[in-house]
C-alpha cells in the first residue's frame, strides 16, 4: 500500500525520499572510499564506521528504490520470492548494524580507559573478530525469522499496509497461529537489543567514570567529542527500532509503525555519514 494513496502528494514524496536516498547513497559510498583510501583513517575506528557504512547502505538499498518505483506505479505489486529478498537483506543489515554500534562503543572504551592497551586489546584480528561476529549475527537473524515468517499460511489478503515488507504487516496477514513466531521476534530481538544496549551502557558508564577524573579540560572535551557523534548515532537508532519490536503485535497501528519505520530505515542512513563526518576532525581533513 505504501506510506500514502493520495496521489496527488504521490510526486512529491517521490521526490523527497530521492533526495534523502541520493544523500544516503553519496554520504555512505563517500565514507567507505575515504575510509579505504585515506591511509590516516586505517584505525579500528574507521574501520568500524566503514563498516557501519556498509550495512546501513546495505538495507536502504533494500527498500528506498522498490519504494521509489511504487510512488510512480498504480499497480504496487511484489512478487512472494522478491518479497522474502527485501525481508532477508533488511533484517540482516539491521541485525548486524547493533552489534556493529556495540564494537564501536568498546573501541571507545579502550581509547579512552586503556590507552596504553589499546593496539593489543584492538588489533587487527580483533576488529576482525568483531565484524565477523556482527555479520553472523545477522545471518543467523535472517535465517531464522525469514525461515518461520514464510512458513506461515497466507491465503487471504495478500494487501500489505506498509511500504516494504516487514515482520509486523506480514504476520497481520497470516491466517496461521503466529505465537511461535511472535516469540522468536521478541526473543530474538529483545536478545539482539539488551545485549548491544548493555555493552553500549557498561562502555560509556566506564567512560564517563574516566573522563570525571581526567585533570586535564582538554582531555575532557576531546573525549566527549569522539563519544559524542556515536552517541547521537546510537540514541535515533535504537530508540525507533525498540519501539518497532519490543512490543506484542496487539499494540501495533500499521498506518502509524510506517513512519517509525522511515525513521529507522531511511532516515536514519543518511544521517549517520553526517553525524560522523561533520564533526569529525579527520574525516574533514582527509576529505
Amino acid at each position: 500500500m505504501g506510506i500514502i494513496q493520495d496521489p496527488q502528494l504521490q510526486i512529491l514524496f517521490f521526490v523527497v525520499f530521492l533526495v534523502v536516498y541520493l544523500v544516503s547513497v553519496v554520504g555512505n559510498v563517500g565514507m567507505i572510499i575515504l575510509i579505504i583510501t585515506d591511509m590516516q583513517l586505517h584505525t579500528p575506528m574507521y574501520f568500524f564506521l566503514c563498516n557501519l557504512s556498509f550495512v546501513d547502505l546495505g538495507y536502504s538499498s533494500a527498500i528506498v528504490p522498490r519504494m521509489l518505483a511504487d510512488f510512480l506505479s498504480k499497480c504496487k505489486v511484489i512478487s512472494f520470492s522478491s518479497c522474502i529478498a527485501q525481508f532477508a537483506f533488511f533484517v540482516s543489515f539491521i541485525d548486524a548494524e547493533c552489534y556493529i554500534l556495540a564494537a564501536m562503543a568498546y573501541d571507545h572504551f579502550v581509547a579512552i580507559c586503556q590507552p596504553l592497551h589499546y593496539n593489543t586489546l584492538m588489533s587487527k584480528w580483533i576488529c576482525l573478530a568483531l565484524m565477523l561476529g556482527s555479520y553472523m549475527i545477522g545471518l543467523v537473524s535472517l535465517v531464522a525469522h525469514t525461515s518461520l515468517t514464510f512458513s506461515l499460511c497466507y491465503f487471504g489478503s495478500n494487501i500489505i499496509n506498509h511500504f516494504f515488507c516487514e515482520i509486523p504487516p506480514l504476520l497481520a496477514l497470516s491466517y496461521s497461529d503466529t505465537y511461535i513466531s511472535e516469540i522468536l521476534l521478541f526473543s530474538l530481538c529483545g536478545f539482539i537489543e539488551f545485549s548491544t544496549i548493555l555493552i553500549l551502557f557498561i562502555s560509556y558508564a566506564l567512560i564517563l567514570i574516566t573522563i570525571i577524573r581526567m585533570q586535564s579540560a582538554e582531555g575532557r572535551i576531546k573525549a566527549f567529542s569522539t563519544c559524542g557523534s556515536h552517541l547521537t548515532g546510537v540514541t535515533l537508532f535504537y530508540g525507533t527500532v525498540m519501539f518497532m519490536y519490543l512490543r506484542p503485535t496487539s499494540s501495533y497501528s500499521l498506518d502509524q509503525d510506517k513512519w517509525a519505520s522511515v525513521f529507522y530505515a531511511i532516515i536514519n542512513p543518511t544521517l549517520n555519514p553526517l553525524i560522523y563526518s561533520l564533526r569529525n576532525k579527520d574525516v574533514k581533513a582527509g576529505f
